[in-house]
């Protein structure tokens, strides 16, 4: 048996999720607002020193300027690909009180306002040229008769870590440095997903501060619309979200493996895997990986929400149709250290599950590091025929170092209408993403993604933003985008909360 493989020690963060991570992602909350100027009204163009000042005196949190010593690290998000943004201020907000006020300076000055939860915008729209409003600090994770209330700023390690010492979790992803928000705003793909549903599925309420500057609570029976709209239409859009209500579930000993087959088994196991883990009973979460990255490799890794000899009995399975891997790993453990396996945490602590250093998110002991990378995403409605599985492998086993993630859906994401809640994928069989590194990822994510068009159609998850995505709207949202542009207008009608893809 094998030392416990890091589910993303290939992708080198220790963290940055396939499962949405995103972060992941995720976009996390980013949002821009545009510079109209309004010179001939007597209006200010734009913040003066005195402002920022002033702003800075009435936040409980703080507000970072160029010059100041953690300027530099404040101002970057996960990807160094963005590090020549420089923000005019960073206000790492402490409370919805703050966030108001953030909102309210950015609408006052016309200052573009970028909101920052866990910093893994795949497109970097968690930063900008003006305000980057932050809500790292409000990240209070606590658990009662069933619900957990979770800060906006919650960075999914952590709310893993608080809750498991309550007993329960929810569906959530895999990375361990995005924040909550980016995620389940999004929608919410995780590694219970099949089994608990998506993390806006669980997602009983949500408080936002929307373009006005009110505190809203939305849930099925206040401000109804924010609340469909907040379950899937993505971050920055309608508002800033500062806190969530989730449903819970009981977080009990679980089993986790990893499966590796030969380059030369990668069609017959990709073939084999796509109709297995999408229909595997639903307390089976699967992920393959095909990847090239000194070296090609074939692997399937995954939990089970049950003991090891009936895990292993759904694995025959998979390696009937697959033909015998090459090596395993199949271990029980607790829900909590699972958590941390799929992270790339295994051999981590929880404090060290971080991106190191002494501001609101970090920690001082933290030990992940930032990744440069470039991603692009299809939602797979269909199996791959024998040529699409063809196709897919020839465009991992090109040069370079980059990874195909498949996450299985299914179960209970697909008993929910697409409709009921504004992630409109429900019946997509997995998600599928093209994750690159290094000199030429930009050229191979755009090839592979551009050769599997025909494959996969037009689907794409919104928590794995494409700026170059055309047809985004429909791709991302399909048909609840004219819905979703319904509530935009009705609740931010001067659009102060502005993406290069905002609804």
């Amino acid at each position: 048996m094998r030392t416990a493989p890091d589910r993303r020690a290939f992708l080198r963060t220790g963290g940055l999720a396939a499962l949405a991570l995103g972060a992941q992602g995720a976009p996390a909350l980013g949002a821009t607002a545009g510079m109209t100027g309004r010179d001939t009204t007597g209006a200010v163009s734009g913040p003066r020193p005195a402002d920022w000042r002033a702003l800075a005196d009435g936040l409980a949190g703080k507000v970072i300027r160029p010059g100041d010593a953690s300027y530099d690290s404040a101002r970057r998000l996960f990807n160094p690909t963005f590090d020549a943004v420089r923000p005019a201020g960073v206000a790492y907000c402490a409370n919805p009180s703050d966030v108001a006020e953030c909102v309210g300076f950015a609408r006052r000055l016309n200052v573009p306002l970028a909101v920052r939860s866990g910093g893994h915008s795949y497109a970097g729209w968690s930063t900008g040229t003006g305000l980057v409003l932050d809500v790292s600090r409000m990240s209070k994770v606590s658990h009662a008769a069933g619900r957990a209330r979770v800060g906006a700023g919650a960075k999914l390690i952590d709310v893993y870590d608080r809750l498991a010492a309550s007993g329960v979790s929810i569906p959530a992803g895999t990375c361990a440095t995005v924040g909550v928000s980016g995620l389940a705003l999004g929608g919410g793909i995780g590694v219970v997903s099949r089994k608990y549903g998506l993390t806006c599925d669980v997602m009983e309420s949500v408080q936002l501060v929307t373009a006005d500057g009110q505190l809203l609570t939305c849930d099925a029976n206040r401000n109804a619309d924010l609340y469909w709209a907040s379950r899937g239409g993505g971050g920055g859009n309608l508002g800033v979200a500062v806190s969530f209500e989730f449903r819970t579930h009981p977080a009990r000993e679980v089993t986790v493996f990893f499966l590796h087959w030969p380059w030369s088994k990668a069609v017959r196991a990709l073939r084999a895997w796509q109709a297995w883990g999408p229909s595997a009973p639903d307390a089976l979460w699967s992920g393959m990986h095909l990847s090239r990255d000194g070296g090609t490799d074939v692997q399937v890794v995954g939990l089970y929400l049950g003991g090891r000899a009936d895990c292993e009995r759904l694995l025959d399975r998979l390696a009937d149709a697959a033909g015998s891997p090459s090596s395993s790993y199949v271990r029980q453990t607790s829900y909590r250290q699972a958590m941390l396996t799929m992270a790339g945490c295994g051999s981590l602590s929880v404090a060290q599950c971080h991106l190191g250093g002494s501001l609101p998110g970090q920690t001082r002991g933290g030990r992940l590091s930032r990744d440069t990378f470039t991603a692009k995403s299809h939602m797979a409605y269909r199996p791959l025929s024998e040529a699409g599985a063809g196709a897919l492998v020839a465009q991992v086993a090109r040069p370079g170092n980059h990874t195909v993630l498949l996450d299985a859906l299914g179960g209970a994401v697909a008993r929910v209408r697409p409709d009921a809640t504004a992630f409109p994928h429900r019946t997509a069989l997995y998600s599928v993403q093209y994750y690159a590194h290094r000199a030429g990822a930009a050229t191979w994510a755009r090839t592979a993604h551009a050769a599997m068009r025909p494959h996969f159609g037009d689907h794409a998850y919104v928590n794995y933003t494409d700026p170059e995505l055309g047809g985004w709207r429909t791709a991302y949202y399909g048909a609840n985008a004219t819905r979703l542009a319904q509530i935009k207008a009705a609740r931010d009608p001067g659009r102060l909360f502005r993406l290069p893809q905002g609804i």
